[in-house]
């Protein structure tokens, strides 16, 4: 089996095949995605391709759905002058299953 290092949304993923992951929303409304890899490693260590900076897109995944995290709520407060803003946000994400590696 093997690891992959994979860069999307200004975020790096540790993935392996056949894992579920929830990155950054990717636009478009194609079912498969395929994604920067940054590294990939067999599991026992003795196999490692780096990239400088990425290896290219060598990493295959599939949409599954996507949808809103949890909503936070964002809080603005300065005492003394009658001033209380509250702001609340939810977070758009795509659901990927990882389903190629190499």
């Amino acid at each position: 089996m093997k690891i992959a290092i994979i860069k999307t949304g200004g975020k790096q993923y540790k993935v392996k095949e056949g894992q579920k992951i929830k990155v950054e929303k990717i636009e478009g409304k194609s079912k498969k995605v395929k994604l920067e890899t940054l590294l990939i490693a067999s599991t026992d260590g003795k196999e490692i391709e780096i990239g400088q900076p990425s290896l290219g897109e060598k990493v295959e995944a599939k949409v599954i759905s996507e949808g809103k995290g949890k909503k936070i709520e964002v809080v603005k407060f300065k005492s003394k002058t009658r001033y209380k803003r509250t702001i609340g946000h939810r977070q758009p994400f795509t659901e990927l299953e990882i389903v190629k590696i190499g």
